[in-house]
């Protein structure tokens, strides 16, 4: 970067909308500052008027105008709901820059004043509250402010920048989607890409990274269990779905423990067993609802594969002709592990320390999580990624945990309120600076 970023006061163009003006160059973090009452004000207004995922018509279009005021190329609808937005700005070379848009079913119970009161009903039919309970509003506020800060300092930096606001997050489609559109093809292909996802685990403003898996796969597998059902007093004219579904769930326990490497991390979660109507039935069917969680994609289908052949085995033992045996059902909302490159995950962090302080940017363990960014890099893996963390945990929540006065509410609750100003203020700081890192003049990396 040059090092009018840090210094001295020379001209540059702030493209504002429809006119062009001169300025006088500021730090980023000067410039984020100024647009900070702005920013919140977006994201008090994405707060409170949540989409669930696929749905996100009336926030997508809201974004897509404020990128066009800046003078982004918009294109709309671009894997269902999604934004593409592209800026040139020269030779050099290209950057992905996303945000996710989907709020999810959650009745909100923060008490903000601008808490959601928006109602919806998901695709399976339930009625709820809506809430951005992931706290994508802060990382769509982040978003647009990297924008402006990106058309304010353009000629600082060259190349070409692709901010793309992605649906569907939440059920591990909207990436998916948005490439399966052309994403790659349409637009110009990146050479880097970044996102940021607010954390609540970490104290707000700060930045965490993981080098390498930083995310999990998340697979969603239903097991359906065939029977006999009859009377609850004559068992032996029945063949029972409940037992052989609890022989399953004991038996799928071995997969982590007995046939991965211990330093293997995964997870086999059974999280719905649904089976039986009344005392004195025995069913003819129950279902098992399974979180399948692994970072490499062999352990993935170790676990696949011995999910499947655990059940058919246990059907088997059960005495189940063949076409009784339990069906196995891998849904299709997948999400990939998420990997930052072990060198670029570094090479950024010691970058954003300089930039921020040593204090503010810290490493962090990986998480069996899921988050669907993890696609953009996969689609071509020459493409340099990082997804790095931005705290949200309030000064105060941070200090009482610590004592061990307050639990911390995890993202997805209802009580979720993070440091927005915080979270937007350094992922705004960090999205700018890493851009403009890679795409300075002159490129170092491409010519």
């Amino acid at each position: 970067m040059k090092k009018t970023m840090r210094a001295g006061l020379c001209l540059v163009m702030l493209g504002l909308g429809s006119g062009i003006v001169q300025a006088e160059s500021v730090e980023v973090k000067k410039a984020v500052q100024d647009d900070i009452p702005q920013l919140m004000n977006m994201y008090k207004y994405l707060h409170a008027n949540p989409e669930l995922s696929g749905y996100e018509v009336k926030t997508a279009a809201f974004l897509a105008n404020k990128a066009r005021e800046l003078g982004f190329e918009v294109t709309e609808n671009v894997g269902g709901t999604g934004v593409v937005a592209v800026l040139e700005n020269g030779e050099g070379p290209v950057v992905l820059i996303r945000a996710d848009m989907d709020g999810l079913p959650v009745v909100e119970q923060t008490g903000l004043p601008f808490a959601s009161t928006v109602t919806a009903t998901t695709d399976e039919g339930v009625e709820s509250g809506v809430m951005h309970a992931c706290a994508h509003d802060t990382h769509m506020s982040g978003w647009y402010g990297t924008a402006k800060q990106l058309v304010k300092f353009k000629t600082q930096w060259s190349g070409t920048v692709v901010m793309i606001l992605q649906p569907a997050e939440e059920r591990g489609k909207g990436a998916r989607d948005m490439l399966a559109d052309g994403l790659y093809e349409r637009f110009p292909k990146p050479d880097y890409a970044f996102a940021f996802h607010n954390s609540a685990a970490i104290p707000a403003g700060v930045i965490g990274y993981t080098p390498g898996y930083t995310f999990a796969n998340v697979d969603s597998v239903d097991i359906i269990v065939k029977g006999i059902g009859g009377h609850g007093a004559y068992p032996q004219a029945t063949k029972d779905p409940v037992v052989l579904g609890s022989r399953i769930v004991s038996s799928l326990q071995t997969l982590v423990s007995r046939e991965l490497d211990p330093l293997d991390s995964a997870v086999v979660t059974v999280g719905s067993f649904i089976g039986g109507s009344k005392h004195n039935i025995i069913s003819d069917k129950a279902t098992l609802l399974l979180t399948v969680r692994s970072y490499s994609d062999a352990s993935r289908q170790q676990l696949l594969d011995g999910i499947a052949r655990i059940a058919r085995g246990e059907g088997i033992a059960a005495g189940l002709s063949d076409d009784m045996l339990p069906e196995v059902i891998i849904k299709d909302e997948y999400t990939p592990a998420a990997f930052n490159n072990p060198e670029f995950a570094e090479e950024m962090a010691t970058y954003f320390k300089s930039k921020l302080g040593e204090e503010m940017v810290v490493k962090q363990p990986p998480t069996m999580a899921g988050e669907d960014f993890a696609r953009y890099y996969r689609a071509d893996k020459s493409i340099k990624s990082l997804l790095f963390w931005v705290g949200g945990v309030p000064k105060e929540s941070w200090e009482a945990a610590q004592r061990g006065e307050k639990p911390l509410p995890s993202l997805h609750s209802p009580f979720w309120a993070p440091d927005a100003e915080k979270v937007i203020t350094t992922a705004t700081e960090a999205l700018t600076l890493a851009t403009m890192k890679v795409l300075s003049k002159p490129s170092k990396e491409k010519k």
